[in-house]
């Protein structure tokens, strides 16, 4: 049986390291984006027309096939019988004469539409199973084969492709894209690809002016397949050409763990909840105490979400035995359940929760058990709010249907889902969701922590302690190409004097980052704005490179450390200048007086 799934969007991230490590401008090479957007509420005709969903989309890919293999013919109107009444159904609305009117419309469409001979069916008939679901909540999902094949995929914590992290570069009106990262043991690293290869050629294929969200898809291909990258070497300028074979690339839930200053372990629980979050999560645990860990921040901003039951475990890890960590009601068998702690002995070490407008769905439920309970202090911004569960029905030629049937509540009786009864999905999304103000004082009805604290459902998970995230102004998302191609003289040797800043050798991915590594000097800075001055391209002044002089010296240092260290060593360096890491440490002792507090009450449980 599949497992329940809980999930949120996919997000760029909102968040003060997502912007300033330019995920708008880079994307990993075979990395598939969690499809669909899962979730959602049941209406007052959820009975019959979830019922119609299903049976009609088990009957279209028959209706597929069919029509695949009729070149010539055309779909004839279907004899209508007379409508049927049936209690509590409208008179003639019913399943068959719903999948009648199906049949004359492609018959009518078929016969007439002035393109009626170059119908793509997939498309047509995903189309209308997709306008089916669209009347049910923001979040129930049609996906095809190819779709349910990535979904899949990504339960297990991998994806397919080379491995790398790719980015294009404008200067002037020519773009080219170039490697901006690779990862341990994956086949791009194995292939000798590194950061700053520029990208020519795929399978023979020139990729001059395509930006890298084209070059992307030359990339990606089934596992096993092989494809040849033409590139040139950044720092000799030669051209090679290697063969790369796809391979399944791991995709951690938990892509940094490190002590962020004595005492304080950082955790970044940033990539869905997958097949192995807790196992990740109990790893990283278990290291940082070796290392002194006596305080832990929990990252969870831009968590998209992902399956139930890792959250349910990595709650249970700070959560005594019998405390509700989530109770999940729904109208199926085995739909209605609470998922308690079974912990004998947890983990007691203070923590501190950072959330976003991009921490969803199992995200919420993990940081909604903590708050209960008053086991965490929350900080940072509102939570996307998507309080449903989707059961992912397997359908004939390996397309699927996830569909909401169950709510989940936090254990002081919470449902987090947001309404959208009143708007579209761009409202949903936009207005309410990832975009919306996630400061706001909640609205939503009133419950209460174990100690008492009220806390508010209908809309997310509100924080203890509000803090803004940080996005780049216009001017620095400007900057982001001239300092790439700033990182790329520094890292070749093509600066003079500037040597130590040379990245020759291969990736360490082992490297622990430190404060000495690629400082980004007075003279440093002044190469770089000798560097824009030379290249009227750019369209920058020296008074604008002076204003945001911060800010160029954290891209550039974080790009060096890319180079030399891999991506998930870089982010230390913006983690360092995050003003939500930096108050999670302030507020520290307050997370320990609420776990203080929250054992001298008798706990809730089931």
């Amino acid at each position: 049986m599949p497992h329940l799934v809980v999930n949120g969007v996919s997000s760029n991230g909102s968040g003060f390291r997502a912007m300033l490590a330019s995920r708008l401008s880079v994307d990993r090479v075979g990395c598939q984006i969690n499809p669909g957007h899962l979730g959602g509420c049941v209406r007052n005709r959820s009975a019959l027309t979830g019922f119609v969903v299903i049976l009609v989309a088990l009957c279209l890919p028959l209706i597929i096939f069919s029509q695949q293999n009729r070149s010539a013919s055309r779909v004839a109107p279907t004899e209508r019988p007379a409508p049927v009444r049936t209690a509590g159904i409208k008179s003639g609305v019913t399943p068959a004469a719903i999948k009648l009117d199906l049949n004359d419309a492609l018959a009518i469409i078929q016969e007439n539409y002035v393109d009626g001979n170059k119908l793509d069916y997939n498309a047509v008939f995903k189309a209308s199973i997709s306008g089916m679901l669209s009347v049910l909540d923001p979040h129930s999902n049609y996906m095809d084969p190819v779709e349910f094949a990535s979904f899949k995929t990504d339960q297990r914590s991998e994806y397919t492709g080379i491995g790398a992290t790719i980015g294009d570069l404008t200067e002037g009106g020519e773009v080219n894209t170039f490697i901006r990262a690779t990862f341990s043991e994956a086949p791009a690293a194995q292939a000798g690809l590194r950061f700053g290869d520029k990208v020519l050629e795929v399978d023979g294929q020139s990729m001059k002016n395509k930006t890298y969200s084209e070059v992307r898809k030359f990339l990606l291909g089934p596992r096993g397949t092989k494809v040849k990258v033409t590139v040139q070497r950044l720092a000799s300028g030669k051209v090679e050409t290697v063969e790369i074979t796809r391979d399944a690339v791991p995709l951690p839930s938990v892509p940094e763990a490190y002590m962020i200053r004595p005492g304080v372990g950082y955790v970044a629980m940033t990539g869905g909840f997958h097949t192995t979050t807790s196992d990740e999560f109990q790893a990283a645990l278990t290291d940082l105490h070796k290392k002194g860990m006596n305080t832990l921040i929990l990252d969870l901003r831009g968590n998209p979400g992902g399956l139930l039951i890792q959250a349910v475990r990595v709650a249970d890890a700070f959560l005594k035995r019998g405390q509700i960590i989530v109770s999940q009601k729904g109208r199926i068998r085995g739909s209605q359940q609470n998922f308690n702690a079974v912990n004998e002995s947890p983990d007691t070490t203070p923590l501190v929760v950072l959330v976003d407008g991009g921490s969803a769905s199992a995200a919420e439920i993990l940081a909604g058990a903590l708050q209960d309970h008053d086991r965490a202090l929350i900080v940072g911004e509102t939570t996307f709010g998507k309080g449903l569960v989707q059961y992912p029905y397997e359908l004939p030629y390996e397309s699927a249907l996830l569909l909401t049937v169950a709510k989940y509540f936090t254990p002081s009786g919470r449902l987090i889902q947001r309404d959208y009864s009143n708007g579209g999905f761009y409202d949903y999304y936009t207005k309410g969701g990832l975009s919306g103000d996630k400061t706001a004082a909640p609205i939503g009805p009133q419950s209460h922590t174990d100690t008492g604290r009220p806390v508010y459902g209908g809309g997310g998970i509100s924080p203890d302690e509000v803090v803004k995230g940080v996005t780049l102004t216009n001017s620095q998302v400007r900057l982001r190409n001239p300092i790439f191609a700033f990182a790329l003289e520094l890292a070749s040797g093509r600066v003079p004097g500037f040597e130590k800043y040379v990245v020759s050798g291969p990736i360490d991915f082992e490297h622990d980052l430190q404060p000495a590594d690629f400082p980004i000097t007075d003279s440093v800075f002044k190469a770089f704005k000798t560097f824009i001055a030379a290249k009227p391209e750019f369209k920058l002044t020296p008074e604008q490179l002076d204003r945001d002089r911060t800010f160029v010296q954290r891209q550039l240092r974080y790009e060096l450390a890319t180079a030399a260290y891999g991506s998930t060593s870089a982010l230390q360096v913006l983690n360092g200048e995050d003003p939500l890491i930096a108050r999670a440490v302030d507020v520290m002792p307050r997370a320990r007086e609420l776990a203080l507090a929250a054992l001298r009450v008798q706990p809730r449980s089931e």
